[in-house]
């Protein structure tokens, strides 16, 4: 049986409602896995701990959002498209991220966590920061697959140049040694630091994946140094 049409306005690039509960949503699950989540969110609201089940689902929901948003673009990705390859009804996207907004910016959150550089020695800054940026793609598979988003589509390229702008720029600043010139230097280091991931990570080229972390900082650390402290050209 087809999904009961919506009663309130639909988010234009979604086929499930952006700001309203659906009927499913309303009525208890029929999947087990769906109704294991239901209980999970009575025991949150009535201040029970969140077991693991939840977070499962949400791990599950933000990487087949990721993969939507990448191949398909913001736009043409849809609530019903990412439930589907998470194995869930779209009412659990919709109860737990509200609409395909909510969900996308759930979905790009990136902590970059760039190391305070005020307590490196001078010399090694450009090894520091590379070192730095090679075990964050790493560890956080939502680095690489928010490079995928950026690549493919205008919020997620607005989204990597948010974080940069917040996250790497005034780290920069602090050791930059001219201060307003610091969004010139962030956007070099960028070329050089998001090339690398974009090759090693997204593109799986055979010789920047076979790079050790060794050898990686070898070969990009004097120019991030170059970049971060040199005088301008």
């Amino acid at each position: 049986m087809s999904d009961p049409a919506p009663t309130t306005s639909t988010d234009p690039a979604s086929d499930t409602p952006a700001h309203a509960t659906t009927p499913a949503a309303a009525s208890a699950p029929a999947d087990p896995a769906d109704a294991a989540d239901t209980a999970a969110t009575a025991s949150r609201e009535a201040g029970g701990a969140r077991p693991p089940r939840s977070a499962a689902t949400r791990a599950a929901i933000l990487a087949a959002a990721r993969d939507r948003f990448a191949a398909e673009g913001y736009e043409r990705a849809t609530i019903r498209a990412i439930a589907k390859e998470a194995g869930i009804d779209p009412s659990m996207v919709m109860r737990y991220y509200g609409n395909k907004a909510g969900l996308f910016a759930a979905a790009s959150e990136i902590e970059v966590h760039a190391p305070d550089l005020t307590h490196v020695p001078h010399d090694e800054l450009g090894a520091r920061l590379v070192r730095h940026f090679l075990e964050r793609w790493e560890s956080d598979e939502t680095m690489t697959g928010m490079m995928r988003v950026g690549v493919t589509n205008d919020a997620g390229a607005q989204r990597m140049r948010k974080v940069f702008a917040e996250q790497i720029e005034p780290v920069l600043s602090a050791v930059c040694p001219v201060p307003e010139e610091a969004e010139l230097r962030s956007g070099l280091i960028a070329s050089q630091v998001l090339g690398m991931a974009l090759c090693r990570y997204v593109l799986h080229i055979p010789p920047a994946v076979a790079l050790s972390h060794d050898e990686v900082v070898a070969w990009l650390a004097p120019t991030i140094q170059r970049y971060l402290t040199a005088d301008l050209p």
